[in-house]
């Protein structure tokens, strides 16, 4: 018999008036999660990107992993801001099976507004119509077309940062591991919101909710079979489909990681971020009390969600300390 902390109040008052954000997702019900998020009262609205003016956005049509397939990039940027202080990929949560280069995005318009930077969101191909390597490969292209176009996009002296939440922190780490492995390109921060790490359900959070909280064991069962096949759970899959088998953590950039204290990827955020540290990468990390996963875009106004998003913006905002806009 397992337990888990308990839910903050707020957030767990939220939980019996949504009842269906705990119900645990199968592989039929993948349509109907990718439809959820497509509706027009979850979908993020071209008002809502623009901030009353304050940012600027377009979808860019860029090539993918396949030289023949294109996928779409939506580039936001500060206004009136012609040397923005860094350029960042953000990948998308969703599961590997669900979203798009909108899904999430709220969270990241503070940080061009406040920050002055540059934010690029992929539509990377999904599971299970396209597996692994696939949506690592899409999130890696979309990395290596904004390196190749920091001086169109103006921040050609400033930073590289790379960004994801959910399944999208999954695949950013991943990215990020390819991209030290492979030479390139050169990132100097990764922020990992909630990241979907380990395929083997191999910690005690992976199995300790069952149809309550937010994504359960059986929803993270259901994305990686889509994502990885037979060889989910297998010793013949690379570290870069599932980051926690990684043991090589040494010269990953710089880290911000954090995670829900009653959520399913709990124990393997905490497990990477303490190798991180071992490994000698700069790691900043939190656990945040009482929190499901996904509480910060399903509970923006909670008292714990206004503290997270203050906690990442001044980590950036440190990181940033001598970058200016212009």
């Amino acid at each position: 018999m397992t337990t888990r902390p308990p839910f903050d109040p707020e957030l767990e008052a939220l939980l019996r008036a949504r009842p269906y954000l705990s119900k645990s997702i199968h592989p039929r019900h993948i349509p109907a999660l990718r439809e959820s998020l497509r509706a027009g009262d979850t979908q993020v609205s071209d008002d809502v990107l623009r901030r009353s003016g304050a940012i600027d956005f377009e979808e860019r049509d860029i090539p993918s992993s396949d030289p023949s397939v294109r996928t779409s990039l939506l580039v936001l940027r500060p206004s009136g801001v012609r040397v923005p202080r860094a350029g960042m990929c953000f990948i998308h949560g969703g599961g590997m099976i669900s979203g798009d280069n909108r899904t999430g995005i709220e969270v990241l318009l503070d940080w061009v507004v406040d920050l002055g930077i540059v934010v690029a969101s992929i539509d990377y191909r999904l599971a299970p119509e396209h597996p692994y390597p696939v949506p690592l490969e899409d999130c890696y292209a979309a990395l290596g077309w904004l390196a190749a176009n920091r001086s169109w996009l103006g921040f050609d002296a400033q930073p590289l940062m790379l960004a994801g939440s959910s399944a999208g922190g999954g695949l950013a780490a991943g990215v990020a591991m390819l991209a030290r492995d492979r030479q390139g390109p050169a990132l100097s921060d990764l922020v990992l919101m909630s990241p979907m790490l380990d395929d083997a359900a191999a910690f005690r959070s992976s199995t300790e909710l069952e149809s309550e909280g937010v994504w359960d064991r059986q929803s993270n069962h259901t994305a990686w079979q889509a994502l990885l096949g037979d060889r989910h759970g297998t010793a013949d899959l690379p570290a870069y489909a599932a980051p926690s088998r990684q043991q090589q953590l040494a010269q990953m950039p710089a880290t911000y990681l954090d995670v829900g204290a009653v959520e399913t990827f709990r124990d393997e955020v905490i497990d990477f971020g303490a190798r991180l540290a071992q490994a000698g990468v700069s790691l900043e990390m939190h656990v945040w009390a009482g929190a499901f996963h996904g509480f910060d875009m399903l509970a923006p106004d909670s008292a714990v969600a206004r503290i997270a998003g203050v906690a990442r913006i001044d980590y950036l905002r440190r990181r940033l300390r001598g970058r200016v806009a212009a």
